[in-house]
């Protein structure tokens, strides 16, 4: 929510922080405990950005994969139907009825 304009500041206290805030937050704070906070809430944001950008690369994959097996259900298909032929039992042929 934002404020009214003759408040000023945030109504709630903020329940995230962007890695430009966190950031910014290292050079207010200086002791030991807040550098070590710190350095890994950005090595968290590295491995957020990484993880995003592998599920793009996974993504991209995927759809190129989709876009070469298109057309191919059917060929799978032909194929079962011929498997199923040949291992099914061959049919035995009717005796002849009468002299």
């Amino acid at each position: 929510m934002t404020s009214n304009s003759d408040k000023m500041g945030l109504r709630y206290r903020p329940m995230v922080f962007t890695e430009q805030g966190v950031a910014m937050l290292s050079s207010v704070l200086r002791s030991d405990r807040a550098i070590e906070v710190n350095i890994a809430i950005m090595r968290a944001f590295v491995q957020l950005r990484k993880m995003i950008a592998s599920h793009d690369k996974l993504a991209r994959k995927l759809a190129e994969l989709e876009q070469h097996l298109e057309g191919h259900d059917e060929q799978i298909q032909v194929i079962f139907e011929a498997i199923k032929q040949l291992v099914a039992p061959p049919k035995k042929p009717r005796k002849k009825m009468g002299f």
